[in-house]
């Protein structure tokens, strides 16, 4: 198995380097790292150039993806993954921390026949001070979408194999094949659509081999949680009923 993880980034300067920390202490190292700089205007690229030369250990590598869009930067990513030798992508963004199990956990999944997974998102507590209502919150909001994508017409479809599941893009692996069959992420914009469930709906028409895993854990950014509120957040993810003037909360 030759698993890549590919990471886009858009003006994360500030949050990236603790994505790379993470990555390179994970428990099972043995993988490729890709960053896309999506058109970044401020120093993200040369974060990950200084955090490469100080980590000769991580294979890091960077890309740029000129393209704006979350689903730009995230399919340049993983093509640019199995151009370059990968069997299995594992993605994630650049606000968030795996857990240091996170890579063994994908690989396990796979290694159990799954073709694509993902797992919990639970809140990061080191951005914010968070009360005991704050860490609920995320993992509240990421069930009433998943939720909500269960009877979402979209999601509802004779010709899908298996059940919609939740798979956030921040948390998510598959195999290169099987991204290949399916077409991968529509090279679109967040404000356009939520480009991970497309994934998860044509991955459906293809296999009921997808699945979810509690030990493949992320812990995500609730500053978008915090900016469009949880009326706000619930509006956004449910096909962007609510688009703030600010998409991209920094």
């Amino acid at each position: 198995m030759k698993l890549w993880v590919v990471i886009p980034a858009y003006d994360e300067e500030r949050s990236i380097g603790a994505t790379l920390r993470r990555l390179a202490g994970q428990s099972d190292g043995d993988f490729t790292l890709l960053v896309v700089d999506n058109g970044s205007t401020d120093d993200t690229a040369g974060v990950v150039r200084r955090f490469a030369a100080e980590h000769p250990g991580t294979d890091v590598r960077l890309v740029a993806e000129p393209q704006k869009g979350t689903g730009a930067a995230a399919d340049t990513g993983v093509r640019r993954a199995i151009a370059g030798g990968a069997t299995h992508i594992a993605r994630t963004d650049a606000d968030c921390l795996p857990h240091v199990d996170w890579v063994a956990a994908v690989k396990r999944a796979f290694a159990d026949g799954l073709e694509m997974v993902s797992g919990p998102l639970r809140p990061r507590t080191d951005e914010f001070r968070l009360r005991l209502w704050e860490r609920r919150l995320l993992p509240a909001v990421v069930s009433g979408a998943a939720l909500f994508g269960r009877f979402r017409p979209g999601n509802r479809d004779p010709a899908h194999l298996g059940p919609y599941l939740m798979m956030p893009g921040c948390n998510v692996a598959i195999t290169a094949g099987l991204y290949e069959r399916s077409g991968g992420f529509p090279r679109t914009r967040i404000e356009e659509m939520h480009e991970d469930r497309a994934l998860v709906n044509r991955v459906r028409r293809l296999t009921r081999d997808y699945g979810l895993r509690r030990d493949m854990v992320v812990y995500g950014s609730v500053r978008r949680l915090r900016a469009y509120g949880l009326v706000g957040t619930l509006a956004w993810y449910a096909d962007h009923r609510y688009t703030p003037d600010v998409v991209d909360i920094r």
